[in-house]
């Protein structure tokens, strides 16, 4: 063979794997994951043209949702059947139903999707532990008070959980399914998030609280609240916003660790602070009402903001820190979540 056909059939082969690896990376395409608390359907978003391009049907009040790690399935927790639901992401078809062992609130996917974590609200509470493979419930773990929200720290190692009635932060070893640690707080769990340590460690738990128009900084390692922040006060001449549920609902943090997305309920915006010293950076006053809930794309660039009283998400580019587009989904829109879908 000719040098000059070795090379022939080198760029040959180069040119199949791009082809390849363009086919491969075009079935994989960013969703903004949208529930509504009110009707039976949620929405799917496309981030790149800030559009509803498909509408899951048939899950009446759902609440939380989380994407498998390889894209083949979307879960939804399901208030009105007390169900973890199963649904194709590529069809957008519901293909299956998970009992649980009582009525759930928020859920979390494992790192890994072997696991699906579902807070249950209904007394005596706990964390429903569900396996993918056979979408069967395996275990409950036993929490302090009935949980809202159920988070799956970013290493994979911790499943944390909030309570509203108990006051407490659930820490649960992911390994073995079973409580590690409680703290106790003055005030109920609302929404949370996670900054890690350089080697993806959990270093601090971000926590919403009750009746906090702001919210309160959990030391993982210590295991102790080392500080609470407000949200800031609201320039003279604009007015609250009758929220009528928690003031700040909503939050997190950026890819790149360097920042954090605050909602404010009351304040009608979603706020910025640098991590790690926390230092107010200002915020996006947003057309939509209610401010319940906030997703990041996976660039850290762009926040998805849901709006319970108008019905819609808010855009807002995290830069600039201003709200850039509207969506308009179904009806009571509060929790959503990015994935990348097959």
């Amino acid at each position: 063979m000719t040098r000059t056909h070795a090379f022939g059939r080198y760029l040959t082969v180069v040119a199949v794997v791009a082809v390849c690896t363009v086919g491969l990376s075009a079935q994989k395409k960013v969703r903004i994951i949208q529930t509504n608390s009110a009707g039976d359907n949620v929405h799917v978003i496309d981030p790149a043209t800030n559009k509803v391009v498909g509408v899951i049907q048939g899950i009446e009040v759902s609440h939380g949702a989380g994407v498998a790690p390889d894209g083949s399935r979307i879960y939804v927790s399901n208030e009105a059947e007390s169900t973890l639901d199963v649904v194709d992401a590529k069809t957008l078809k519901v293909t299956g139903h998970v009992p649980l062992s009582g009525h759930p609130n928020n859920m979390a996917v494992g790192t890994d999707g072997k696991k699906v974590y579902v807070g249950i609200i209904q007394a005596p509470g706990g964390v429903d532990v569900i396996d993918t493979a056979s979408l069967k419930r395996i275990k409950t773990v036993p929490t302090k008070g009935t949980i809202h929200n159920a988070y799956v720290t970013p290493d994979g190692k911790y499943v944390v959980a909030g309570s509203i009635q108990g006051k407490t932060i659930n820490v649960i070893d992911s390994a073995t399914d079973e409580p590690a640690w409680t703290l106790e707080m003055d005030l109920g769990i609302r929404p949370m998030t996670f900054n890690t340590n350089p080697d993806g460690s959990t270093k601090w738990i971000f926590a919403q609280l009750t009746g906090l128009n702001g919210f309160a900084v959990v030391d993982f390692a210590t295991r102790k609240e080392i500080k609470r922040v407000n949200n800031p006060d609201l320039p003279p001449g604009k007015a609250t916003v009758p929220e009528g549920s928690d003031p700040s609902h909503g939050m997190a943090v950026t890819s790149d660790g360097k920042t954090l997305v605050v909602c404010s309920r009351l304040n009608n915006h979603l706020y910025f602070y640098s991590l790690p010293d926390l230092k107010a950076l200002g915020g996006a006053e947003l057309t939509g009402k209610g401010a319940g809930w906030v997703t990041l794309t996976p660039d850290g660039k762009t926040a998805y903001v849901a709006n319970p009283v108008t019905n819609d998400v808010s855009v807002v580019d995290v830069k600039t820190m201003k709200e850039v587009a509207l969506i308009p989904v179904g009806f009571v829109p509060k929790r959503n979540t990015t994935g990348v879908l097959q």
